[in-house]
């Protein structure tokens, strides 16, 4: 092995982990990543930023735009109130919100997809008192399994094609994905509708699932006189009022020792953690109250729930620093948070992805704050954009999906819609893309020259040799199987984009090896790197998923594994039937 091919592996291996973690920002790994493959001689200076001009890169970009503007569109929001009143069964109704997820992430990126179908959903399980938890993990899987369907479903897929078009002269067409995706898409459907109402059944929660007193939530109230906590011992309180204390703090000092030993006192402030219908009946009864707004009550005041979006300008901020809220007389009431350790006072808590805020405020200061802040509004209460009531946006996004279908480059086809929407004033370029999913932009495009440095180096090829000793090269099926499974095995705890970018050129170079069409290969990683549901942070989707839904990391793996095994099994049958 070369200095090169051992360098890139170490790197690669080294950004894995780090990607893994979730403790520094994807973009920031991603460029050490990229300057670090340049100084170890891995590509030239001039290919260091390359992948920012690359199609696919450019084809994301395009369909972030034009999300933005089909998220203002509400086109479904009549078919939500028709469905509501027609009062389905449960399974109906989540089989059906989990099909609009999957159908709608045909045509567009998953997270923009599950972002569309979620306040639907939300609004039908209000209306037929559907718990939470058994609708937005199936929208999220969803919202995965239709990203396997088309071209644009997922950058994985063109990331694919990209690499057959530049090895063959032609990529793969625009529904060339669907012979497999579609039939495991809609498998998995089916079958995440189906378990999900015997794993989180009525009984583990309130009816009126979409209430924010299913979700534990993390807040700051004071001691009042009346309060009947006055005497309780701190290690009493979880049996005695179904809270879990944090911190005590009596005259701005944090009061410390033990919690066998520590007494609440009037006039103390209690940082604890618990359901919110219980901190709801504490505060009726006069236990815990909240101190007052600091503008006082108005007209319009209102109540808000918002979860932070990967593109959040709130991710990593503390409640104390968030200005965007303050300046507009908002504020934070109680958080819901993925953080397993809770230190310090309310106002230090830190937000990280899925989390969800509590606002309490003037109505448009809030919209105004979440359009700012990309936060995505869980309510109805508040629109972060006017609604956009025309059939033109929907109509121009079918017109550049047939044009991609028809052999025109989806980089060309969706330019032209950007294009379109700008003139007819349905689309801001300039403030649209300030709104764009930038790390994960940054991300795909930095970690584009390390991929193809896979390839140039060698190592690519040094790996399939490896492997070929592993599994029996002289049948294809034996390959393909070991590919989908290592795309498998690494989605769930790095993103799907960088899945796709690491196996596409051993993928390619394992065929070669096998002399073999690439063609079974490369679609075998695309499957593998979005049947992503054994963890809540390999994707997005998952992770605002355990936030809005109050998951835990176990729920995850006891809903997708059979996922996961039946649709690994399924695609493998339909990669033979297709592709060999």
């Amino acid at each position: 092995m070369t200095f090169e091919q051992a360098s890139l592996l170490i790197l690669l291996l080294a950004m894995l982990i780090f990607f893994s973690f979730d403790r520094i920002r994807i973009e920031l790994v991603s460029i050490a990543g990229l300057l670090s493959g340049y100084a170890l001689g891995l590509y030239p200076a001039n290919q260091i930023f390359s992948g920012f001009a690359s199609p696919v890169v450019i084809t994301v970009i395009e369909i972030l735009l034009i999300v933005q503007v089909l998220a203002r569109a509400r086109v479904f929001d009549r078919l939500a109130a028709r469905f509501a009143a027609a009062r389905p069964s449960d399974f109906t109704v989540i089989a059906g919100a989990s099909s609009l997820a999957g159908f709608i992430s045909i045509f567009m990126n998953n997270i923009g997809a599950f972002a569309i179908t979620l306040p639907v959903a939300l609004r039908l399980g209000t209306a037929l008192t559907i718990p939470r938890r058994q609708l937005v993990m199936p929208l999220s899987f969803a919202a995965l399994l239709g990203g396997l369907v088309s071209l644009i479903g997922t950058p994985a897929n063109l990331l694919v094609s990209d690499t057959l078009a530049k090895a063959t002269g032609a990529g793969f067409r625009f529904f060339d994905f669907a012979y497999v995706g579609l039939p495991v898409a809609i498998g998995g459907i089916l079958l995440i509708a189906f378990r999900i109402r015997q794993l989180f059944p009525e009984s583990d929660e309130a009816p009126a699932a979409i209430s924010p007193g299913t979700r534990r939530i993390v807040v700051e109230r004071r001691i009042p006189d009346v309060s009947p906590l006055i005497g309780v011992r701190l290690s009493d309180c979880p049996t005695r009022f179904g809270i879990k204390p944090h911190a005590l703090i009596r005259g701005d000092n944090f009061v410390f020792g033990p919690l066998e030993q520590t007494v609440v006192a009037s006039d103390d402030i209690l940082l604890a953690e618990g359901a919110d219908a219980v901190f709801a009946g504490l505060a009726a009864m006069q236990a815990l109250v909240a101190d007052a707004h600091p503008h006082g009550l108005q007209p319009d005041f209102t109540r808000v729930e918002a979860v932070v979006m990967p593109e959040s300008t709130l991710v990593g901020s503390r409640v104390r620093s968030l200005e965007v809220f303050q300046s507009r007389g908002v504020a934070i009431t109680a958080l819901s948070m993925r953080a397993p350790r809770i230190e310090g006072r309310f106002l230090d808590l830190q937000l990280s992805i899925g989390d969800i805020v509590t606002l309490e405020g003037p109505r448009m200061a809030i919209a105004e704050a979440l359009e700012e802040s990309e936060c995505l509004p869980l309510a109805q209460t508040v629109a972060a954009a006017p609604a956009l009531h025309s059939w033109r946006p929907s109509a121009l996004f079918a017109c550049g999906v047939a044009a991609s279908a028809a052999g025109l480059h989806p980089e060309v086809a969706f330019g032209g819609v950007v294009l379109v929407l700008a003139l007819l004033n349905h689309l801001n370029i300039r403030q649209a893309m300030a709104d764009l999913n930038w790390p994960i932009i940054i991300m795909l495009a930095a970690m584009i020259p390390i991929g193809q440095a896979v390839a140039m180096t060698g190592a690519a090829g040094a790996i399939a040799a490896w492997l070929s000793l592993v599994v029996p090269i002289g049948h294809p099926l034996s390959g393909i199987a070991l590919i989908l499974f290592l795309a498998m095995a690494l989605t769930p705890f790095v993103n799907n984009a960088t899945v796709a970018i690491v196996l596409t050129p051993i993928a390619f170079e394992f065929a070669k090896t096998g002399r073999h069409a690439p063609d079974a290969y490369l679609i075998a990683v695309a499957v593998g790197a979005s049947l992503d549901f054994l963890t809540p942070f390999g994707h997005h989707n998952n992770t605002l998923a355990m936030g809005i839904g109050g998951y835990r990391f176990s729920d995850f793996l006891r809903a997708g594994w059979p996922l996961a095994v039946s649709s690994y099994g399924l695609a493998l049958i339909l990669l033979a039937l297709f592709w060999l």
